[in-house]
């Protein structure tokens, strides 16, 4: 009965991500109900409907989608394996490697933004291994990979702001990177980071049994013949491309991962079988929402869709804070149903 309900809701967070979905695509500028966005893309090519759905709003909300897929799966990751609800790509560090290696390229060498995604990519990941470095005594400790990834998400922050002190002239061009923007997404952003999304989703839904034995603790996890720094390397890994992959497109947009998994783990449970799929359906959900009212709120002027999600994760993260939710409560909470 307890696996139908979740199922259950499995399947309402898809209706919701479909609805969502059309709802990005048909508001902006030209208005459009869900019938005329089909039957413009099955019989109406050559007209001007057309070539904005196509153009402007259907790489834009895909993008979007992909995003909150990308930061969503990476921030479930990092709370599981860190057993903190507070974990998340932005809060420890993850994204502001990326973010550091990508305003580098930008601002630097602005000749080779197409090596954006990659530069991108490797500082997550350079960021994650100094993370580990750093928390490594003979084995990897949750908590001292929080206070790890907090120091160095300083530290590349730190970075950031010597970039734009030292270039100010330059500043202007990546304000839409540092706050998270998706005006300008074409068809090649997409390109970009679908083989991402694709292959780590898949990979990830034939790992929630491991990640499902990691939140028992090191030492049940060894008896039970896991091989616990291998997996948690492993996980440590598919974040960082998750998180690389979503920072090249959108810039530095914070508490996706933070906000999707701890909200689809109060409504499914702690279970990694259905969290994963349900952080999935959230996080498109989250963000193509966020991108509609960045574009609508105040037109015809348009407002980052970082600003919006900061003046929901902010109040969001402040809650969790004084509620003191701990990951073990949703453990013991997801035991007495």
């Amino acid at each position: 009965m307890k696996n139908t309900k979740k199922k259950s809701l499995i399947l309402a967070l898809f209706i919701l991500m479909v609805a969502t979905f059309f709802i990005s695509v048909g508001n902006g500028a030209v208005n459009l109900s869900p019938m005329e966005i089909i039957e413009t893309l099955l019989y109406n090519k050559g007209s001007t409907n057309y070539q904005i759905i196509w153009n402007v709003r259907l790489p834009r909300t895909i993008a979007a989608a992909l995003v909150g897929i990308n930061l969503s799966l990476s921030g479930a990751i990092l709370q599981g394996i860190m057993k903190n609800p507070l974990a998340s790509p932005s809060t420890i560090g993850v994204s502001a490697g990326a973010g550091l290696a990508g305003l580098i390229i930008l601002i630097l060498f602005p000749g080779y933004f197409y090596l954006v995604p990659f530069a991108a990519f490797i500082g997550a990941l350079g960021a994650t291994m100094l993370i580990y470095l750093l928390a490594w005594n003979g084995g990897v400790m949750p908590t001292r990979m929080i206070l790890a990834g907090t120091a160095v998400s300083s530290l590349f922050g730190a970075g950031n702001n010597a970039l734009m002190t030292f270039y100010p002239d330059r500043v202007s061009g990546v304000l839409s990177f540092m706050v998270g923007g998706l005006s300008a997404i074409t068809w090649n952003e997409v390109s970009l980071i679908l083989p991402y999304t694709i292959i780590c989703s898949i990979i990830l839904m034939f790992l929630p049994t491991k990640l499902n034995i990691l939140l028992l603790g090191d030492e049940v996890a060894i008896g039970l013949g896991l091989d616990v720094e291998r997996t948690r390397f492993i996980f440590i890994v598919l974040s960082s491309l998750l998180a690389g992959s979503a920072v090249s497109v959108v810039g530095l947009l914070g508490f996706v991962g933070l906000m999707v998994p701890h909200i689809t783990r109060l409504i499914i449970g702690s279970d990694y079988q259905y969290l994963f799929p349900g952080t999935v359906l959230f996080g498109a959900t989250m963000v193509m929402l966020c991108d509609t009212i960045s574009r609508v709120l105040f037109q015809p002027m348009e407002i980052p869709v970082g600003i919006v999600m900061s003046s929901l994760g902010a109040p969001f993260f402040l809650y969790l804070l004084k509620k003191g939710v701990g990951y073990h409560r949703h453990k013991r909470k997801q035991g007495n149903n």
